[in-house]
């Protein structure tokens, strides 16, 4: 019973934090800290077992916008999905073939010192984009040039940097070459599909243990969870950045940056 409840606390913190630009690498640090280590046999598995349930959160409440297929658009409206697809895979590229190579290297700088700089770095650096961000040129990705996207995507590959956010990297760069913020938000949750369902796939298809019936259960709940939790994360970002900026963001990575820097320097 207790693995479980591990699995539902961590299918909420990764639902949540995937999708916020707060990086969910610093969360499940503090929280598996704060847990200690789960013990049951998948653990190595279980991250991106619970990353597939919010990955299909996305294509949940985006089927439509994602299905070039769909009976109900015309020709020219799935042209434009086709379009829209097209730009993703460009803008994932760099972090597929980078994060391909370097993504073992990375993990070894997963520790509460590299997240909490980067939590930090890019705190600040949200709040200065927002106070420099005047004018926003992109509000459509049929508005995006192949060019704008590959930029954006060379700015995901620096989520490989523990504590960085794919999503907040991803969205820093979509602003800088003058994407809306909604705009920026949705462009974020399209290139986690192929980069994330990859990996997770990847993961899942290569693992050598042998699962047990509660592993299976534990994985299970964690993903449905992750899932349930990634879709109300992902509404109440697309709603709350129509009104707001992501200043807050900004300064709860640096309120986050030195719970983990307190936590870890006075108490552990």
């Amino acid at each position: 019973m207790l693995e479980y409840i591990k699995a539902l606390i961590l299918g909420i913190v990764e639902g949540i934090t995937e999708w916020l630009p707060v990086s969910s690498t610093g969360h499940m640090i503090l929280v598996n800290e704060l847990m200690g280590n789960s013990g049951f046999t998948a653990q190595s598995l279980f991250l991106y077992v619970i990353q597939l349930g919010a990955i299909l959160a996305v294509v949940t409440l985006y089927f439509k916008k994602l299905n070039p297929f769909s009976p109900s658009k015309t020709k020219e409206e799935k042209k434009g999905t086709w379009d829209m697809w097209f730009k993703v895979i460009a803008a994932c590229i760099p972090a597929g073939v980078i994060g391909l190579l370097f993504n073992d290297y990375m993990e070894r700088f997963e520790n509460w010192q590299v997240v909490s700089a980067t939590l930090i770095l890019y705190g600040i650096a949200f709040i200065i984009v927002e106070n420099l961000s005047k004018k926003e040129k992109v509000t459509e990705i049929s508005e995006m040039s192949y060019k704008t996207a590959l930029i954006i995507g060379l700015f995901q590959v620096l989520s490989i940097i523990p504590g960085t956010s794919r999503s907040g990297s991803t969205i820093l760069g979509a602003m800088l070459v003058g994407a809306s913020r909604s705009l920026a938000a949705e462009f974020s949750f399209f290139l986690a599909i192929p980069i994330m369902f990859g990996v997770s796939f990847l993961k899942i298809v290569t693992y050598e243990g042998v699962l047990t019936s509660t592993d299976i259960g534990v994985l299970l709940c964690g993903m449905i969870v992750a899932y349930v939790v990634s879709l109300l994360a992902i509404k109440f970002l697309v709603n709350f950045v129509k009104k707001h900026d992501f200043k807050l963001f900004g300064w709860y990575r640096i309120a986050l940056a030195l719970v983990v820097i307190g936590y870890f320097t006075l108490i552990k």
